[in-house]
């Protein structure tokens, strides 16, 4: 039979590509890109340039409808393609607006295109898939008393989409969130358009960001919220999203955030993004989360019982210090996790310090008399012994947070502090928007000091003992309590 179709010659010829390049090729496998704490986490070959993310929610019980398209540039001849995704199902994928195959090896979702990819070549991959908001001890999508948020840190969020989840792959991202009638969705970023309501009764919500984003840093959150716009230093746009039944108890907290915001810009500059606000979502987490342009908060912490108003303020600092510290300057590594932590640990004692509650010197020099025993547990700050398998949240121990605010200290303690406030400085702006590790820092801070600082610094970074605190021979050798 002759086919006339130019359209159906097309199809056939790439669907007999795809059979006979599946062929040939050995079986799928997961790959990463080596982190020494995720080595499967990342996927070679390609840089992802933007996400636009498609999700359709009904109910917390039910599967979102997804659509993923991402744009990227591949960096080497491929063959296949591997994203991280799981706990969802696919039901189409496409590279380059052709068919591709596509298989599951280990928690990837490996892509056959209809031809090998050459390097430099643009790449426009779409999925159709499903996006289960089941499961929360895997992390990535958090049940709400009315809805859902995320929760992506460290390696979740491709358990909500496909992606390239490792923090040293940023890019653009929009979103397009389907809600039924009476929810509000919000997302990281501006609104990219007024809501629209479709056939159904089901409103769109629309956010994009303007700076790349790691996909740990990703925010969606549906839910009967009320949203709470107000005006930030240099007329930053600021935005709260809060449960609408609790909008006017919570307004004392949610009115403090441009005076954070000063205080940190005193300290290192412009707020780095195109706006800040806290999403207050009613769920039990155990943490809070420096989701970007939009920190995540349980509700519990604000609720005037067992914390006390001066450490729920430093709290609040600590998330929003991310935003420069981790979302703006994001770490190469998960192995540089301490500068994202480190930093906003600093900042959230030196704010506490201020308000005459906690002194910096005596949080430090309580960290500095546990330190050795935090190393011994965990690891040093700048190499971290991996999580349990299961509980990748393990990796956030106290050596990274207190630990790591405590080598930031020796630091200001060596070389001043008029030199270290230049060092923060500088940190932020040279690497804003991009991506930062441990010797990147060493290198800066020995270019602002005039000396070489490796032979100090290393030893805090990586010793399994704490060295001696410049300034302090009264605090003696760190003592494990």
């Amino acid at each position: 039979m002759q086919l006339t179709s130019p359209r159906l010659r097309a199809a056939l010829l790439a669907a007999a590509s795809l059979t006979l390049t599946a062929a040939v090729l050995p079986p799928p496998t997961p790959l990463g890109i080596g982190d020494t704490l995720f080595p499967q986490l990342g996927n070679p070959g390609y840089d992802v340039l933007a996400y636009d993310l498609s999700l359709t929610y009904r109910d917390n019980t039910t599967p979102l409808d997804a659509v993923t398209q991402i744009d990227a540039r591949a960096q080497e001849p491929l063959e296949r393609i591997n994203l991280d995704f799981t706990h969802g199902t696919v039901a189409s994928a496409e590279v380059n607006g052709q068919p591709a195959r596509f298989e599951n090896a280990g928690e990837d979702l490996v892509l056959t295109p209809a031809a090998p990819v050459t390097p430099g070549s643009p790449l426009r991959i779409t999925i159709k898939h499903t996006s289960d908001p089941r499961g929360i001890a895997d992390g990535g999508w958090v049940p709400t008393e009315d809805g859902l948020a995320m929760a992506n840190q460290a390696d979740a969020a491709h358990r909500v989409f496909p992606c390239n989840d490792h923090p040293a792959d940023k890019a653009y991202f929009t979103f397009r969130i389907t809600a039924p009638a009476g929810l509000t969705a919000v997302a990281n970023g501006l609104p990219g358009a007024l809501p629209a309501r479709t056939a159904t009764g089901a409103t769109t919500w629309r956010y994009r960001t303007l700076h790349p984003m790691a996909t740990e840093l990703a925010q969606v959150s549906i839910g009967d919220s009320a949203v709470v716009h107000r005006t930030g230093p240099h007329g930053l746009p600021l935005r709260d999203v809060v449960p609408a039944a609790d909008r006017e108890r919570l307004e004392p907290w949610l009115k403090k955030t441009p005076g954070h915001i000063e205080w940190m810009e005193k300290r290192v500059g412009r707020y780095p993004f195109e706006t800040y606000g806290v999403l207050i979502a009613r769920a039990r987490t155990g943490f809070e989360l420096e989701t970007q342009t939009l920190s995540l908060f349980e509700s519990g912490i604000f609720s005037g019982e067992g914390y006390p108003e001066w450490y729920v303020e430093a709290v609040m600092v600590h998330e929003l210090a991310h935003q420069w510290f981790g979302n703006s300057v994001t770490p190469r590594t998960w192995s540089d996790l301490w500068l994202n932590e480190g930093h906003a640990t600093w900042y959230e004692a030196l704010y506490a310090d201020g308000l005459g509650t906690y002194s910096l010197e005596r949080r430090m020099r309580e960290a500095y008399q546990r330190s050795d025993q935090w190393r011994a547990a965990g690891g040093p700050p700048a190499a971290p012994k991996p999580a349990a398998p299961g509980e990748k949240i393990g990796l956030f121990r106290p050596a990274v947070y207190d630990g790591a605010a405590l080598i930031l200290y020796a630091l200001r303690q060596e070389i001043g502090a008029a030199a270290f406030d230049r060092l923060e400085r500088r940190w932020v702006t040279e690497h804003r928007d991009s991506v930062a590790g441990t010797q990147d820092f060493v290198r800066m801070a020995s270019d602002v000091a005039g000396r070489d600082l490796k032979p100090f610094l290393e030893p805090w970074l990586y010793g399994k003992t704490t060295p001696a605190m410049p300034g302090h021979p009264e605090w003696g050798g760190p003592k494990s309590v």
